[in-house]
Formats: C-alpha cells, structure tokens, sequence
C-alpha cells in the first residue's frame, strides 16, 4: 500500500483530498503545518486563514473523522525566513513579491515534501487545483491547468521542480469546486461548508500596507512623487506601500487619472504617469524553472501571463542564459511588475515560468 503524506490546512479542499486519498486505498497520514500568528490584529471569521489554531483544530477533527493519524509541525521560524522575510524585503526595494509561489516550493513541496520522505512515504497529497501528468515520451512531469478553470492554480505551481512534481498528488484538478463541496458533504465532513481562506494567510485583514508598518516602521521613509519627466507633483509615505499600476491612493489632483508606472527604492521615488505609460512589449525575466521542456536553447512562442489573476498573452521568449530569457509580447501588456511570477503556457500545460525583473530589456 502506497503510503502519502496529505497537507491539510483545515479547509474544505485539503479536507477533501484525505477523504479521497483513503477511498483510493493509500495509507494515509495528515499533516499540518504550524506556520505561527506573525500579524496583530485579529483573523476576520469571514475570511479564515489557514495559519489560524481553529485550522489546524479542523484539520485534526476531520483526520479524527476519516481515521487517519495526524501530527502537525511548527514551521514558525522557516515560515518567517522564507516567506515573510521574502515578503518584507521584496516590497522595500521596489518589487511586489508573490509569497504563494515562494510557499509551495519552499514549504508544502519543500519542507514538507522532506518530512514525507523521511517517514517513507512516496508522495504529498495536497488541495490544489492542478493536474499533474507524465509525458509517455520524455519521462518528465508536467503541470496541467485544473479541470475547472475557474479554480486554477498551475499559476502558483510553476516553481516546482522536477522532483517535487514527481512526488506530489492533487486529485482536486480533475474536479470543479461544487463537486468538491458535494464530495464533503458525502463523507459528512465538518469543513463541507467552511468558507474559503484568504490569499495572504499571514495578513490576517488582507492590508498588506497595514502590515508592513506594523512590522518595518523604522524602514519606511516618504519620498517624492515624479512624473515622467522628474517633475515633483507630490509627496509619498513609503515606496513599499505603493505598486506598479496602483491608482488610488496616491493623493493628487491634476486633473486626469494618474498611475503609478515605476518604483525607486534608492531615490525613494514614486513615478506616475498616464494609463498609456503602463503599456510594455517586453519584459526582462530570470530565475527561470522549466517543467515541460528540459531547457531553453532557442526562442519559443508560449502564452504568457504576468500575474496570476491575468488572462495571458501570445509572446515570443527568447533565452539569454540558461535562467534568464527576454519576452516580447504580440501585443502590449499593462502594468509588467517587477517582482511578480510570470508562467509559461502551451494551451493547458506549463513550460515553466520565472521572475519578471523589469520592462528595461
């Protein structure tokens, strides 16, 4: 019997992948993980986090339920290092990190894939939406779009290497979310009508300026708000409480719409421009991961999004090195961030995907 690790956060999703593991006959064991309370003010009870004690409470009742032993781990202090560190230091220097996909190549098929194979288990199991497949020819794991596109989360995948895909289950890709909530109710769990967790599972108000003060107030200084051309229109409280394409909030009146259009950390400058101005044909990416293809040796033509809620676009990626590539886009995209991921697609398969560096290619 082959033994799985399931990653359960005490949501409905994670829930459900433990219930089906153990239909599916895998010796099963739950794990959750201690990621710690770094924020200050209190979880909002309509948006739960998955970093909460009643997660994790949950998560035991439900393993309690489905008869399948549990443990949780205290990953507090990797959980600060890797990802909220990551997160504090992206946003002061001018960049707008992206900690899920940090998270799940560090953590939940990092640490947590380790600790799987030190208790022999074969594989972690884990709530996402995605598919993943073996190519009949090559041998190598590719990451498929889930089933409901609507759910989708290949997105935040695209950093997991090889081995991590090798080792990694997520039977949820094959289901839409209504499916998955008659699946819980069918095995009568207790998370069959939990709502869903918020997206920054550390930021418990979903303020991520509320935040970055309360934990680096020394660290954020204002500044001058530039246009294009240098000249000062006004005055800033902090680059990191600002991002590319950001209107609102920026305190000015000059007559038409202004949008931030570039940060900079070193000058403490914050530039706006018109919605034009957020217009880019290319972008400059590194730290590149290939999962569909073993490497990048001539220019490819992929669909390419450069965030995660982002339809994509048609593009052109040419390799510079071996972790770096130029993109040049079909069409102007808006509002290119640096910072964020950008995924690679060949219809519903990743190729891989990187960091966007910047538009100055």
């Amino acid at each position: 019997m082959k033994k799985v690790l399931v990653a359960m956060s005490g949501g409905v999703d994670s829930s459900v992948t433990a219930a089906i593991m153990v239909d599916a006959g895998y010796d099963v064991t739950g794990i959750t993980m201690r990621l710690g309370a770094p924020d200050t003010v209190e979880v909002d009870p309509e948006r739960p986090n998955c970093c909460s004690l009643e997660g994790i409470e949950d998560a035991r009742r439900v393993a309690t339920q489905i008869g399948i032993p549990f443990y949780g781990v205290n990953y507090e202090d990797i959980f600060k290092e890797e990802i909220i560190d990551y997160f504090v230091e992206e946003y002061l220097v001018g960049r707008t990190p992206s900690p899920c996909m940090v998270c799940n190549r560090e953590l939940k098929f990092g640490k947590l894939l380790d600790l799987a194979k030190s208790l022999e288990c074969e594989a972690i199991a884990t709530g996402h939406y995605a598919r993943i497949e073996q190519h009949p020819e090559t041998g190598r794991y590719l990451l498929r779009k889930s089933l409901d596109q609507s759910k989708d989360q290949s997105y935040f995948l695209a950093a997991l290497t090889q081995d991590q895909l090798r080792c990694a289950l997520m039977p949820l890709g094959e289901y839409s979310k209504t499916h998955v909530r008659n699946l819980a109710r069918k095995y009568d769990l207790r998370t069959a009508e939990k709502i869903e967790s918020q997206e920054l599972c550390f930021v418990a108000d979903t303020n991520y300026r509320r935040f970055l003060q309360d934990r680096i107030p020394e660290k954020i200084e204002g500044g001058d708000i530039i246009d294009t051309d240098g000249n000062v229109l006004g005055k800033h409280q902090g680059v990191p409480f600002y991002t590319v394409g950001q209107r609102r909030g920026l305190g000015l009146s000059v007559g038409k719409p202004l949008y931030v259009t570039q940060l900079n950390a070193d000058e403490k400058t914050v530039v706006v421009g018109e919605s034009d101005d957020l217009l880019e044909d290319s972008m400059h990416v590194d730290r590149i991961n290939l999962i569909s293809i073993e490497e990048l040796t001539e220019p490819i033509r992929a669909h390419v999004k450069i965030r995660s809620r982002d339809d994509g676009g048609s593009a052109t990626i040419s390799p510079i090195n071996e972790t770096e590539a130029i993109v040049e886009f079909d069409e102007p995209r808006r509002a290119i961030t640096p910072g964020q991921a950008t995924v690679f697609y060949d219809g519903e398969y990743v190729i891989g995907g990187g960091w966007i560096v910047g538009t100055d290619t």
